[in-house]
């Protein structure tokens, strides 16, 4: 299996991602640049954190447009894995390819910090080696990671099962306490109804190994190996 990591000019994060694959899964893994018209050869795609082309108009509008995001669409419609972290998450959503929309923060101010997230899901490709109910310690850094959607979308990816993860406190408690940003539901990571498309504002790739403060976020990445390995 071989990961690929896009990198749109102003990205931040995805030397963050390219060794979490290479030395936190030890799989194959290249860079992709944006202009990259071709990923027939990957298995996955992660789509980085950061400020893509300095997320002018708003985060994600203008990476939205770059070559490579026509051919993640064809990737995703033949059933290829795609997770977006962070402002890819927020690049998949002006893509059509997640629901919703990501506004400010509703403290207004960028929270950098560990959170707690439960998992809601575990039969995603992205949580399936996860527990239901699992309390994970994961970062974040964004200032517009609070996600909205109407009430006919949120009903939707609630009876649905595709909300993959939720802000709790330490114990796994839902509340507003928990909340880094105001998210709708408390939610932190959603999937697509088919499954392989999936997004989170919380960095996996940054909580791979102990030293960093937290390895809980290799749960994710080696549920993607897992998947693909027994596919």
């Amino acid at each position: 299996m071989r990961f690929g990591v896009v990198v749109f000019p102003g990205s931040n994060c995805e030397d963050d991602a390219y060794y979490a694959i290479r030395d936190g899964l030890s799989q194959p893994v290249d860079y992709v640049w944006h202009e990259n018209r071709d990923i027939s050869a990957y298995d996955c795609i992660i789509l980085p954190g950061g400020f893509p082309h300095g997320d002018y108009l708003r985060a994600g509008a203008i990476a939205r447009f770059s070559p490579v995001m026509g051919a993640v669409r064809e990737f995703a419609a033949r059933g290829g894995l795609v997770l977006g972290i962070c402002n890819g998450f927020q690049v998949l959503l002006e893509s059509g390819l997640l629901p919703g929309a990501t506004l400010k923060n509703d403290s207004l101010q960028f929270r950098c910090m560990y959170v707690h997230l439960r998992v809601e899901n575990t039969r995603s490709p992205f949580t399936m080696g996860l527990a239901p109910g699992q309390v994970m310690r994961i970062p974040i850094a964004h200032g517009e990671g609070n996600y909205y959607a109407d009430e006919e979308t949120i009903r939707e990816l609630e009876d649905g099962g595709r909300v993959l993860f939720r802000y709790c406190d330490s114990e796994g408690k839902i509340t507003a306490e928990a909340n880094p940003n105001g998210s709708l539901g408390n939610i932190a990571g959603i999937c697509n109804e088919r499954g392989n498309v999936a997004g989170m504002m919380p960095h996996p790739e940054r909580a791979y190994q102990a030293v960093l403060g937290s390895s809980d976020g290799l749960g994710i990445l080696n549920s993607i190996v897992s998947f693909l390995g027994g596919r």
